[in-house]
């Protein structure tokens, strides 16, 4: 049987790393896509391979890394340019993603998915799917804090995202990131609680 799963998404800027972060000290396994679609970007890995082969060198940096804001600004405007490198990449990512679940010792997984609902990839591996939240305004102020990117960058990124109130809706269970990491790691004690016990239970039925 494959390990207790729980979906953590939400909107650029809400905070998932740093949730994902609190949910690992208490002991959960973290699977985060981005950290795997990085990796299998590097050069030498396997998407990086395909992704020049398929887009040309001219998204190289001097030093023979992935240009990424070049690619980024090509896929936001290009829509088979997205759909191709979703197709190199996303089946890597989810293989990843399958092999970590399958060794996974912890009671249960939070698996980190920035667009958990828009594919749908990653709903059939899941149990719960878990939302960290913040007004707009705060992701774009964090966002742009934290990558350097100019505020319409995000804002192109959020409209690739599926709008807040429909996250919101689709959402098993919240966490709200305005208040602070003190707020924030109750939110997840109490979360991480209720995960236990869930995954107890799944296993007990087994």
């Amino acid at each position: 049987m494959m390990v207790f799963s729980i979906g953590l998404t939400g909107g650029i800027g809400c905070g998932k790393s740093t949730v994902a972060h609190l949910f690992a000290e208490l002991g959960a396994a973290t699977i985060d896509t981005d950290a795997f679609s990085h990796a299998l970007t590097q050069p030498g890995a396997a998407g990086f391979k395909a992704i020049i082969h398929r887009f040309g060198p001219r998204y190289l940096q001097a030093d023979g890394t992935l240009d990424r804001g070049k690619l980024r600004e090509l896929i936001f405007s290009d829509a088979a340019a997205k759909q191709a490198l979703e197709s190199i990449l996303h089946p890597l990512i989810h293989a990843e993603v399958l092999a970590a679940i399958h060794a996974c010792q912890a009671p249960y997984a939070v698996i980190v998915v920035p667009l958990l609902f828009e594919t749908g990839n990653y709903l059939p591996l899941i149990q719960r799917s878990l939302v960290v939240d913040c007004a707009e305004a705060c992701q774009i102020a964090r966002a742009t804090a934290r990558s350097g990117l100019p505020e319409t960058a995000v804002r192109a990124i959020m409209a690739h995202q599926l709008p807040r109130a429909v996250r919101l809706e689709r959402a098993d269970d919240i966490i709200s990131n305005e208040n602070g990491l003190d707020s924030l790691r109750a939110q997840v004690e109490t979360c991480h609680a209720q995960y236990l016990s869930l995954a107890r239970q799944a296993s007990a039925k087994s």
